[in-house]
């Protein structure tokens, strides 16, 4: 939106507009934009709290009183937490202990690969019973995300890969499958709970899935290239989900 908004303006229409990701605006630089510290994909903050969407929108407007730009500004408060508790994910696959204590990468592989399979009665189950599935926006089945995040992880074959000018949007889509995999297979068991916070609180706090994906975040972040840099810090793993894997 940030490059759309320069042709946009060349036409002589101001534009502004909201940013979830303050590195990628500071690069492109458009007119305006007002950074938000929400997750991907909640760019107005906590869903139905509409006084506080209000005022988001009026701060990104507010931005066209500005004389001049390219102008950035943080909005100055965080989304409010949602006020319902989540609800336990009642889950009859065996998974590891949210609290276990990260083990070699070798044997969190392992165990996500048992994990994948084991969730593929449940994910089979969804896919035919709504006729449609949200995972497949990276081009692979589940079974090839998690083969590709398995050569990723691997020191060997992940020199080869880094080469890929477009590894760091594979990497990211191909996460974004995996979780959709287990999401969708969650909620084909019946009597679990539906709420978004409820499943990311179970996925991010009780898979290996999720482990492996933290695995990759560290590798990106002591990664030298910018782009893996950005995906490790900003785009694997949610900022309110990041507190499970500290030391």
């Amino acid at each position: 939106m940030g490059g759309l908004a320069h042709y946009i303006e060349d036409e002589g229409i101001s534009t502004t507009q909201i940013s979830l990701i303050r590195e990628h605006t500071e690069r492109i630089k458009p007119p305006r934009a007002l950074w938000v510290s929400f997750d991907l994909g909640r760019p107005l903050g906590t869903p139905n709290d509409a006084p506080f969407q209000r005022s988001v929108l009026e701060h990104a407007l507010k931005l066209f009183e500005s004389p001049s730009g390219p102008v950035l500004e943080d909005f100055p408060h965080d989304a409010p937490d949602i006020v319902s508790e989540s609800a336990p994910v009642a889950c009859p696959v065996s998974f590891g202990s949210g609290t276990e204590a990260l083990s070699s990468a070798e044997h969190l592989l392992d165990q996500f690969i048992s994990e994948i399979g084991q969730m593929r009665t449940w994910y089979d189950i969804a896919r035919n019973t709504r006729n449609r599935t949200t995972t497949g926006v990276s081009g692979m089945s589940p079974d090839e995300a998690a083969g590709f995040i398995k050569r990723f992880m691997d020191n060997g074959s992940r020199g080869e890969m880094l080469g890929d000018p477009v590894l760091p949007d594979k990497l990211r889509l191909a996460c974004e499958d995996i979780k959709a995999y287990y999401l969708e297979a969650v909620q084909a068991q019946p009597g679990q709970p539906t709420d978004s916070k409820s499943l990311a609180d179970w996925f991010w706090g009780e898979t290996y899935a999720a482990k492996i994906i933290n695995e990759i975040r560290k590798i990106c972040l002591e990664d030298s290239s910018e782009m893996l840099g950005i995906l490790g810090k900003l785009l694997l793993v949610p900022r309110n989900q990041v507190h499970r894997f500290m030391d």
